[in-house]
C-alpha cells in the first residue's frame, strides 16, 4: 500500500502522523518523511507538527477541519466571536477562529489558519453540539456563546468588551441566555454577566422600536 492510499483511505482530508503510520503499518520517521516529500509536491499541507491536510480532491482543507487536532487530551468547542458569526448574529468576519476549553488560555497558529483558546470553568464547560451545516466540529447553542463572550470579558476586559453591532434572529431566546448566565458558579461574574446581558436585552428592544417606528 502507497502512503498516498492510505490516507485515501482514513476517508478524512485531515489526519496526523501517527495514524497514517499505524494506518500504513510504517515507522513514524519513515511516515514523516513521506509526508514531507508529499508537500513538497503539493499533494499534502503540513498545518502543524504532526497533522497533515490532503490537498488534492474535491473538499477543500477549512480551518474548523483542524480543531478536533488542537488539542489531544482536551475537547474544543468552537464559542465567543466565531460562533455568533456562524450563526449570523455578527457579521463582520472573525480574524480567529475562538474557542472554549477547560485547559489554559493561548493561541495556536498553524498554516490553515489562527486559534484564540479561552478557559472556561470545567463545571460551566456545555451548551455545545455538533455543528448542523457541515464540518465535524464541536459548537456552543448561540444562547450559550453570547453567555461564554461576557464570561471571559468579566476576567479580561480588552477580550469581548465591545460588540460589532448585532443582529439577534426571531430564534435566539434571551430567558435561555439569562438561564445559563446564572449557572455560572463564581457569583461575582455571574452578577457581572446578568448585568451585560440586562444592557443588551435593553438595546435590542430600542432597536425593535425603532424598527416598529419607521
Amino acid at each position: 500500500m502507497s502512503v498516498l492510499t492510505a490516507i485515501k483511505q482514513l476517508n478524512r482530508p485531515v489526519f496526523t502522523t501517527r495514524e497514517l503510520a499505524a494506518h500504513y503499518k510504517g515507522t513514524l520517521s519513515n511516515t514523516t518523511q513521506t509526508l514531507n516529500h508529499l508537500e513538497k509536491k503539493g499533494v499534502v499541507l503540513k498545518i502543524k507538527r504532526g497533522v497533515w491536510g490532503l490537498n488534492i480532491g474535491s473538499e477543500r482543507l477549512s480551518p474548523y477541519m483542524v480543531i478536533p487536532f488542537l488539542s489531544v487530551v482536551q475537547r474544543l468547542y468552537v464559542s465567543f466571536i466565531t460562533a455568533l458569526h456562524l450563526y449570523d448574529i455578527i457579521e463582520q468576519i472573525p480574524q480567529a477562529i475562538t474557542l472554549a476549553s477547560t485547559s489554559h488560555t493561548k493561541t495556536i497558529k498553524t498554516k490553515l489558519g489562527t486559534f484564540f483558546i479561552h478557559r472556561i470553568s470545567p463545571s460551566f464547560f456545555k451548551g455545545f453540539d455538533w455543528y448542523k451545516n457541515g464540518g465535524k466540529f464541536l459548537i456552543a447553542e448561540p444562547e450559550k456563546a453570547l453567555i461564554d463572550c461576557l464570561y471571559v470579558s468579566s476576567r479580561r476586559k480588552n477580550q469581548f468588551g465591545y460588540f460589532p453591532e448585532l443582529h439577534f434572529p426571531k430564534s435566539f431566546n434571551f430567558k435561555k441566555a439569562e438561564k445559563w448566565a446564572n449557572e455560572i458558579p463564581d457569583s461575582r461574574i455571574r452578577k457581572y454577566v446578568l448585568g451585560r446581558l440586562k444592557e443588551l436585552t435593553k438595546d435590542k428592544d430600542r432597536q425593535k422600536w425603532k424598527t416598529q417606528l419607521k
